[in-house]
């Protein structure tokens, strides 16, 4: 987090500046205490707020793109004009200033009124939208369809027992002690209700009828639809072997599996974390913030090395065995008695506190009951429209044809969830749009970020920029000398960058 109580920073755009001290288009300055970034594109010079609302980033250090200005850290990008969220992760807006040009000097003096957009909904718009799912792209499209101004009626179905939060932090800050819980709500209860959004917390919905265009939720409640998103997420992965039930053994996916934990955390002394996946290890890396002795349990010879490659892996290694995280790999738990852990190996660990950090599987059970064509996912098109035209997907069940790889993807990644949720609401409300956008996430291991760009299942080359080791590096996963995936740490200009290059060799191709 940028410290949002640092005196501001840059000149007095009050007093006004010389053009020439815009540098890539951009300069960093404040209006008495707020800070504001002045940015020139070819359709002018505009004044938006400093700090992305997503997290605080630091836009002047971001990318400008067409009347866009694209936030460093996680991506999120902000209409210039309006200063509208235009894509997630960022869904709140920020304040744009007036720009005053007088005798060769730029000043910014003032607020622009703050306006909501005069949106109205298509007049085919349908009357009622179902939402089954409360993370990331069930609330993404919720947002926007009010955002983009739909009054029909939005149910939205959650089988949590927790307003949607920021799923990303459950294993990062708030684990580590770092993020206070009030940090976790995408938005209070005050917003569902403003914006007549019928959220029913703890309601598993158990059927679809796609004829009668209903769903059924295990209390007997039949609710129709004109449309309906499936978002319903996946859970994660549970080892069955003996002692894999017990009290102190635990899963991380929702916001109730990481108060567990924190509470179980307060009086333990020892952890093993099985898995190396990044929830596992960024657990790991929370569970080591809190003093917690760690050991982490995973069956590959290096942790990542599927996803990032054998360098990254060394590193990432590395990077946790120096922050006193100890490692046994090519091993797996295959029983927990109490305290007592037993390795394939046939050694032995003490542990008060173990996570389950193997992965997660796509929930498609009610897709299927309702007759989607599934493929390892629910199948969606470009629209995310499934074989059943009433009825589209989002976020971690979503296969849909990736127009950068020129293959069907699913991906279980935040940022993807949340904009394929805003994409599937204009879809419903019936404005075309195709989902076209790039994966991205980040990872987050003590102080080192980690930005992915792209999608590579597959490459026959890494080709590597800077210094892995020093943290100052770019890898380009490629196959057949095509970039498919970019992965930075302390490089997230040339992140943004990455991203705008795999755009426009999608158009170009």
């Amino acid at each position: 987090m940028a410290d949002e109580n640092a005196p501001p920073a840059g000149p007095d755009f009050t007093k006004g500046i010389s053009p020439s001290e815009l540098v890539d288009g951009k300069l960093l300055g404040h209006v008495g205490d707020a800070e504001v970034v002045l940015a020139q594109t070819k359709n002018g010079i505009f004044a938006i707020d400093a700090h992305c609302s997503h997290y605080h980033g630091p836009l002047a250090e971001g990318l400008i793109v067409g009347d866009t200005l694209r936030c460093p850290w996680h991506h999120a990008c902000f209409n210039l004009r309006t200063g509208e969220a235009s894509c997630a992760p960022a869904t709140f807006p920020l304040s744009t200033w007036k720009v005053e040009q007088k005798d060769g000097k730029i000043f910014v003096r003032e607020k622009n009124e703050a306006k909501n957009p005069d949106r109205k909904a298509p007049a085919s718009a349908p009357k009622a939208i179902v939402i089954v799912g409360g993370g990331a792209a069930g609330f993404a499209a919720a947002e926007m369809l009010r955002r983009r101004g739909f009054v029909g009626s939005i149910t939205m179905l959650s089988n949590d027992s927790d307003l949607p939060v920021d799923r990303p932090n459950v294993s990062k800050d708030y684990l580590a002690g770092s993020a206070p819980e009030d940090w976790m709500p995408l938005r209070d209860e005050a917003f569902y209700k403003d914006n007549k959004i019928d959220l029913r917390l703890n309601t598993d919905v158990t059927s679809i009828d796609t004829r009668k265009k209903q769903v059924v939720s295990a209390k007997g409640e039949v609710i129709g639809y004109d449309r309906l998103l499936l978002a319903t997420g996946a859970e994660p992965v549970r080892l069955d072997f003996p002692g894999s039930r017990q009290p102190n053994v635990h899963v991380l996916r929702t916001f109730a599996d990481s108060r567990a934990i924190i509470e179980h955390a307060k009086t333990a002394k020892r952890a093993v974390v099985i898995g190396a996946s990044f929830i596992g290890l960024e657990a790991a890396a929370s569970l080591r913030a809190r003093k917690i002795e760690v050991h982490v349990v995973a069956p590959e010879d290096r942790p990542m090395e599927r996803i990032l490659g054998k360098d990254m892996g060394d590193f990432i290694r590395a990077l946790h065995e120096e922050n006193g995280v100890n490692f046994h790999l090519g091993n797996t738990v295959t029983a927990i008695d109490g305290r007592k852990v037993t390795l394939k190996s046939g050694d032995t660990l003490e542990a008060d506190l173990v996570i389950m950090g193997v992965g997660v599987r796509p929930r498609l059970a009610l897709a299927e009951q309702a007759g989607l064509t599934l493929d390892k996912g629910v199948v969606v098109d470009d629209y995310l429209q499934t074989s059943v035209p009433e009825i589209y997907a989002a976020g971690d069940i979503a296969r849909w044809p990736d127009p950068h790889t020129g293959e069907n993807i699913r991906v279980e990644h935040w940022v993807v969830a949340e904009r394929q949720g805003q994409t599937a609401a204009l879809n419903m409300m019936g404005e075309p749009t195709k989902f076209d956008a790039v994966p991205f996430f980040w990872s987050q291991h003590y102080d080192v970020p980690i930005n992915y760009v792209g999608h590579a299942e597959k490459w026959d080359d890494i080709q590597i920029e800077g210094d892995i080791k020093k943290r100052d590096c770019l890898l380009r996963f490629q196959r057949g000398g095509k970039t498919l995936a970019v992965v930075t740490i302390y490089r997230d200009l040339d992140s943004l960058k990455a991203t705008v290059e795999m755009d426009r060799a999608t158009a170009a191709a």
